[in-house]
């Protein structure tokens, strides 16, 4: 019974991490994670732009969000007294959509278990919540269908 369990839950994992989707470019700005695309009418008010190819190349305050770096990641800092979009945690939106709040969040396939992450807010396109076991978590889409 134990194996059959152990191969349904690795078989659920592939076909969860097999869903991302590798056109999204994430960015993290002011510790707070966004996409490349969500940022492009705010260009005036960006001060630097870095890109890291690798996640082995991720400066130390960018080490935690390494799991959003396999096609690298884009650092975005705004110019002084600029205001940015507004962010809220993955948690907060949790709790929003009646699933508990401490439960990962799957944002375009990509699984954050972190539900403290802050995210814009005016990068979700779409959320969704699904269930997995009983167990209901959110979907995020970060893109129009």
């Amino acid at each position: 019974m134990k194996k059959i369990l152990y191969t349904f839950l690795i078989f659920s994992s592939a076909i969860l991490f097999g869903q991302k989707n590798t056109k999204v470019k994430f960015a993290i700005c002011n510790g707070a994670v966004g996409t490349t695309e969500m940022f492009e009418p705010y260009k005036k008010d960006i001060e630097n732009t870095t890109f890291f190819k690798a996640t082995t190349k991720l400066p130390q305050h960018l080490q935690k969000f390494n799991y959003l770096a396999e096609d690298g990641l884009t650092e975005i800092k705004f110019k002084k007294n600029v205001g940015a979009p507004d962010i809220m945690s993955l948690a907060a939106l949790n709790e929003q959509s009646n699933v508990p709040k401490d439960t990962k969040v799957m944002i375009d396939g990509y699984v954050f278990d972190n539900p403290e992450t802050n995210i814009y807010s005016i990068m979700v396109k779409r959320i969704d919540v699904k269930e997995d076991n009983g167990k209901k978590y959110l979907s995020i889409f970060t893109y129009d269908n």
